[in-house]
């Protein structure tokens, strides 16, 4: 029914759908669901420590019988400078003092660090299906120990050249990642945010520039969508925002509440929050602020003093520095439980096939 098979087969899963890594959102109860749909389930490990992963993997093992993706950061790790930082500290304080904290507040460090050789050992002991990476690749060494494990690998490309790169450097699968979908962009070549191309015009040229399997990430959220990304040359698709709905998703009231009252142009490309480009719902420290300013501390630094803010204003019910990654179909949601809307996003793609394929 699919008009291409080669992600169904190079997986080993029911329908060429992959439920999108999502730090903070997923844990092994969507993973579950969506496994149990049919899709490639995702466990975002770039802000874990071993012991986590583990206690995820093994409660997906236990309770299904598919593959599994284990995602990590693949950055180049960049230290934290005490300059820049007490600026950005500056550019804060007014917010501090607001929300009743001291300027000198405490803040902890960031926590979101590239692949290293604990986390390749983690590899080699979990032996996962699939591994993927944001940001490029990790070194060659630990490449080739993943690849050894038995792991296949994926990462994202935001350009035509990364797509390339990533072919060249031995990847199974390419995910085109459209400048629509949220969380952070995968940009490894560039730091050009303005010159990002959306998914419908990187995809075919993507395709058309490498012979792997490319797998269509950004804006889909329906039946619609994954079909047109088939017709332009996808073998799958990522979708993310669009499993935040699920009530298996790991997303607190207030920013379901955001989901929902989001429309089409709600979401922005900012780098405030962590200090690299990402997509999200806007929000007050975005909009005064950003939502791309040359004054935040480098990835992932510009995260750590934000912290005490974010708490202190949930507390008040507000998500003005609370991080709200979505893409530009967050309103397509429907709620459902994940195995259900996984079925069902299957279901409607094949039909809109099929009525194409009449046409």
């Amino acid at each position: 029914m699919w008009p291409d098979r080669r992600l169904i087969d190079l997986f080993g899963i029911e329908t060429p759908i992959i439920q999108a890594p999502m730090a903070g959102v997923t844990d092994a109860e969507l993973m579950i669901a969506a496994a149990k749909g049919g899709a490639l389930a995702s466990l975002p490990c770039a802000m874990l420590p071993p012991d986590k992963v583990r206690e995820q993997v093994a409660a997906f093992r236990s309770a299904v019988k598919a593959p599994i993706n284990l995602n990590f950061f693949s950055h180049q790790a960049v230290p934290s400078d005490p300059e820049i930082e007490a600026n950005w500290r500056v550019r804060l304080s007014g917010y501090a003092e607001e929300l009743g904290l001291r300027a000198d507040y405490p803040a902890p460090a960031a926590s979101r660090a590239p692949f290293d050789e604990a986390m390749c050992a983690l590899v080699e002991e979990l032996r996962p299906e699939v591994v993927s990476f944001h940001f490029g690749l990790p070194a060659e060494p630990l490449l080739a120990r993943v690849k050894a494990a038995g792991a296949l690998v994926l990462s994202s490309a935001t350009i035509v050249r990364e797509a390339i790169w990533l072919e060249q450097h031995g990847v199974d699968a390419v995910i085109a990642q459209g400048a629509e979908a949220g969380g952070h962009r995968g940009m490894f070549l560039t730091d050009d945010t303005a010159a990002q191309p959306g998914l419908f015009a990187l995809l075919p040229q993507v395709v058309d520039a490498v012979k792997v399997p490319v797998i269509a990430t950004g804006g889909i959220a329906d039946g619609r969508g994954i079909a047109a990304a088939f017709a332009l040359g996808a073998a799958g698709v990522q979708l993310g925002t669009v499993y935040m709905h699920c009530p298996e998703a790991k997303v607190s009231a207030l920013a379901r509440a955001a989901m929902q009252q989001a429309g089409d142009d709600s979401t922005v490309l900012t780098n405030i929050m962590t200090g690299r480009p990402a997509r999200g719902i806007a929000n007050r420290v975005m909009r005064e602020l950003g939502p791309l300013s040359a004054d935040v501390p480098p990835f992932p630094h510009a995260s750590g003093a934000l912290g005490p803010l974010r708490a202190a204003a949930e507390q008040r019910g507000k998500v003005d520095f609370s991080f709200l990654w979505a893409g530009q179909a967050v309103r397509i949601g429907t709620g459902q439980p994940a195995e259900q809307l996984t079925r069902e996003l299957a279901k409607a793609a094949q039909q809109r096939l099929k009525q194409l394929g009449a046409a």
